[in-house]
């Protein structure tokens, strides 16, 4: 679709609660936000959408042109993405499906939207089927209210530790689905799959963004006030660059929607693990003390006359 048309459409959603006229009244209609896969420029598609099994299906038809959108490339560069639905707005992890799950997630959109049946019937590519589902690994459950800025640090670090966690436990049961298959059927597939990858990936860019932070805003603004810390900035800044390589070559492992090492993958997701739940421990015995008293979200400064 045209830009100036999606922005119409864009608008129009959000001015009368996910309700729009025109070729989409009356369609199950979300907006998509993604993340550039190279501008890092953040862009709302509107999509239609299928309900299947708690999560929500779209499809890169582009109307069966001979080309993914960009919106799809965006997801699978950036796996978490912003989703409006009607009145509410949430965070997704964005998973395209392989062989049959995909096979068989086609045809349920196509039972409710015959429409992408020619849309594929027009293209020798294959349309992807994506799931938006739950950005929060299971059992998840975010902390009380947070209040202050300890309280949001811990929120953001319990939300990376059950990341990291949800990941080892699906890579695990990827390595025992491999060691078990003794019978007739196809064995599982060489690499660790795009559910691991996407995860893992999402687990990686929330890192970065949350370590930047940290150097660029946090950790300056404390300083300022004890200058006395100086030192422990500096070592958690440094153990900040040893796991940024770490995510680095896990990156690397990612790159594509195979994996072609599990065996390396699985021992540099021990390495982080280990050498995350570490730094994690140190900065919160260092950093909480100081931050209790930091209101959250922070109070605007009063306006002046």
């Amino acid at each position: 679709m045209p830009t100036s048309f999606n922005q119409s459409v864009i608008e129009e959603f959000r001015a009368h609660r996910g309700k729009v006229g025109g070729p989409f009244e009356g369609s199950d209609l979300l907006l998509l936000t993604t993340t550039g896969a190279r501008s890092a420029a953040r862009t709302t598609t509107p999509l239609g959408y299928v309900r299947h099994a708690g999560a929500l299906l779209v499809v890169a038809s582009n109307l069966g042109a001979p080309r993914h959108p960009d919106w799809y490339h965006n997801l699978v560069a950036h796996p978490l993405v912003e989703v409006e639905l009607g009145e509410e707005t949430f965070e997704a992890l964005a998973v395209p499906t392989e062989g049959e799950l995909r096979e068989e997630l086609f045809a349920e959109v196509v039972r409710a939207a015959p429409g992408y049946a020619d849309y594929q019937a027009r293209t020798t590519r294959l349309l992807p089927v994506v799931r938006l589902e739950p950005a929060e690994p299971d059992g998840w459950e975010p902390p009380a209210e947070v209040r202050d800025l300890a309280g949001k640090l811990l929120e953001t670090h319990t939300w990376l530790r059950a990341q990291l966690r949800h990941v080892s436990v699906e890579t695990e049961e990827h390595f025992a689905a491999r060691a078990s298959h003794t019978g007739p059927g196809e064995p599982p597939a060489p690499g660790l799959g795009i559910q691991i990858r996407q995860r893992c990936l999402a687990f990686c860019r929330a890192l970065e963004f949350h370590h930047t932070s940290e150097d660029a805003h946090l950790f300056p603004g404390i300083a300022i006030h004890h200058p006395h810390l100086a030192d422990t900035f500096e070592r958690l800044r440094v153990e900040h660059a040893v796991l940024a390589g770490i995510q680095d070559e896990l990156v690397a492992l990612l790159d594509g929607l195979a994996i072609a090492d599990p065996v390396r993958f699985r021992a540099e997701l021990q390495r982080m693990t280990e050498r995350l739940t570490r730094h994690l421990d140190h900065e919160e015995r260092t950093l909480l003390p100081l931050l209790a008293e930091v209101p959250w979200p922070p109070v605007a400064p009063p306006a002046r006359d």
